[in-house]
């Protein structure tokens, strides 16, 4: 196996030996995970569902064969109206949701502290996993499903097999770690494997894709965020009796992709007088990232001066 550095912000493809299934690996925590869900004072829940939208998001971006990124977006009529978790080229993560206070209390009431499902808490929604190159003009790739599973996890099973016609399983798993004298912190894993189409070479290849899905079915929830399992352990432990490899890890990091050179580039495309009527008393336009909660403050007379 690969000698990892370190347990934490990584992802990796690994290969079962001799097997025609491949699966990718993602281990988040204080370099990732943890800054993006601590910026918001998210409900405890939907900080855990976030956590593992950016997770998928991770181990599904980083198979991306070109410059981009990757964003698992869910979006629906519920108490949760908007949920995104991307993933860049290179490793940078960021994530944010959108809730409506008053139906996430009711649902809450209703649940009685149980962990709420999907049509929950999106309604009549839909996940999207959409794919972005950085190169013009190449239009993004979106394929969609409908959130009528119970799980995240449930639904990206189903965008694999309607939208690639993949079989593929994947298992997400988001927790707060308790550390002594400090405040717990939140981490997530994530794990998914895929079948290979059988060929002249392979055969049939669904006997070993059975075995495969029967050895995963027992991943924990708690072994994928355990703090003092490696990635590499977790994989030994599930799959040691035919062998594993576990590839070159790319780091994770939470990196927005928000500055002030960017904001003043969009707001230089907008009319003067919108801008004006924008403006707070200063002469200034107060602008914070719904993702990281950065504000910017930018005066209203360099951005009409160039404009």
């Amino acid at each position: 196996m690969t000698d990892m550095r370190a347990q934490d912000d990584l992802v990796a493809n690994f290969q079962i030996d001799a097997k025609p299934v491949r699966g990718r690996i993602a281990r988040l925590g204080t370099g990732s995970l943890a800054p993006i869900l601590d910026r918001h004072d998210y409900p405890t829940e939907l900080a855990r569902l976030l956590g593992e939208a950016v997770t998928l998001a991770a181990l599904v971006g980083s198979s991306l064969k070109f410059k981009g990124r990757l964003l698992v977006q869910a979006e629906g009529s519920g108490a949760v109206n908007l949920l995104v978790g991307e993933y860049r080229t290179g490793g940078g993560l960021r994530g944010y949701a959108r809730y409506d206070k008053a139906l996430w209390d009711n649902l809450e009431r209703i649940n009685k502290g149980g962990r709420p499902h999907m049509p929950q808490l999106f309604g009549s929604g839909a996940l999207a996993l959409i794919m972005i190159q950085d190169e013009r003009p190449q239009q993004p790739y979106q394929g969609v499903v409908p959130l009528v599973r119970g799980t995240l996890a449930d639904c990206a099973e189903d965008y694999f097999a309607q939208s690639e016609q993949i079989p593929t399983k994947v298992a997400l798993s988001v927790a707060e770690h308790s550390i002594a004298g400090a405040k717990s912190q939140w981490r997530s894993g994530g794990m998914l494997i895929q079948k290979i189409a059988a060929d002249d070479a392979r055969g049939d290849t669904d006997d070993d894709w059975n075995t495969a899905r029967a050895v995963f079915a027992t991943v924990t929830d708690g072994e994928l965020a355990d703090p003092d399992l490696s990635a590499d352990a977790l994989l030994f432990r599930l799959f040691h009796e035919t062998g594993v490899r576990l590839e070159d890890s790319t780091r994770l990091e939470d990196a927005c992709t928000c500055n002030a050179e960017r904001l003043s580039a969009t707001l230089l495309k907008m009319p003067d007088s919108e801008l004006a009527d924008m403006a707070e008393g200063d002469a200034s336009l107060g602008i914070d990232c719904q993702f990281c909660n950065r504000h910017y403050d930018i005066a209203l007379s360099d951005i009409l001066s160039e404009g």
